[in-house]
């Protein structure tokens, strides 16, 4: 491939969203560049759930059985590469990559994810996805009747403890610092019988990312099974940003219905742009873009 060449579509982000993207494409003859540097979020998690055909699959799988499923589409190039520049062209954009390639096309798929911010928390990372996981949908029935912890504080752990309390009733909230509810959130834990406790914490003691113990900095411990944390995150590409795109109140994408975003030409699709995060609903919002990616071309060429 020379250093410049030219697609319909090129797709930023190679994982459910973007494979599912580019298969729409692909079936609709579009010529589509799919760039991908094979890091999902979801790498370390052990087993896919709640996504029909391929519940309790390895993710790795479900992703290179699509992949090979997707690049029998003679129209559709992969490249194993990071996107790291993207300007506007007349007509068009640009997208240079981190091995010097520069390529154009007429419109752009941003599947590129978030990137979860890690708390200063002992071994966190090492159970994440694991047994530390952040969706009862993906992983709740799993760890079902299992003692339970919500690592958070306020709204969102009144949110998580709503879900999770239907899953297991021995469940625990880790504040780590002063407890942040109203009176009447407090009287509804009461009335669950969901336990607080506002130690700090410090560290996770696991075994191969399984949780044993959870540990406060005063050195004591608490014995969970799993535990549930909502974390902070930052989009894994600044290029949406630089072109423009809007972002919601929230950090993700700002997009309609369709997956268009503010800039014109310019769509977003899975983890960067969608609040409930899951290979399903990826692989739905991809597809959308990709569809509507290929009416937008149809209808300017007809």
């Amino acid at each position: 491939m020379n250093s410049t060449a030219h697609f319909e579509i090129i797709v930023v982000g190679g994982s459910y969203a973007g494979l599912s993207a580019a298969m729409a494409l692909g079936r609709s003859l579009r010529s589509v560049l799919l760039i991908d540097s094979g890091m999902p979020c979801n790498r370390y998690t052990p087993h896919a759930h709640n996504f029909i055909t391929h519940d309790g699959v390895k993710p790795s799988n479900i992703s290179e059985q699509a992949k090979s499923q997707v690049l029998n589409y003679p129209s559709v190039t992969y490249i194993d590469d990071v996107a790291i520049q993207g300007v506007k062209s007349d007509p068009g954009f640009r997208i240079f990559t981190k091995k010097g390639k520069e390529f154009t096309a007429k419109k752009l798929i941003f599947a590129t994810g978030i990137k979860d911010t890690m708390p200063d928390i002992y071994n966190f990372s090492s159970c994440w996805g694991i047994s530390v996981v952040h969706c009862p949908y993906c992983h709740g029935y799993e760890i079902r009747h299992k003692k339970t912890a919500i690592i958070s504080n306020g709204e969102q752990a009144m949110h998580l403890a709503s879900l999770v309390l239907n899953l297991t009733k021995d469940l625990v909230i880790l504040t780590s610092g002063k407890a942040n509810f109203n009176t009447d959130q407090i009287l509804k834990l009461t009335k669950n019988n969901i336990t607080l406790i506002e130690k700090e914490v410090a560290g996770i003691e696991h075994e191969n990312g399984y949780i044993k113990n959870v540990v406060f900095k005063d050195n004591s411990k608490e014995d969970f099974h799993a535990a549930y944390a909502s974390l902070p995150f930052t989009q894994s590409s600044d290029i949406p940003d630089l072109l423009g795109c809007q972002l919601n109140e929230q950090g993700l994408i700002k997009v309609d219905g369709m997956q268009k975003t503010t800039v014109d030409g310019v769509f977003a699709c899975g983890d960067n742009s969608l609040r409930a995060r899951s290979i399903a609903n990826a692989v739905s919002t991809g597809n959308m873009a990709g569809a509507m990616a290929n009416m937008e071309l149809a209808q300017e060429e007809f």
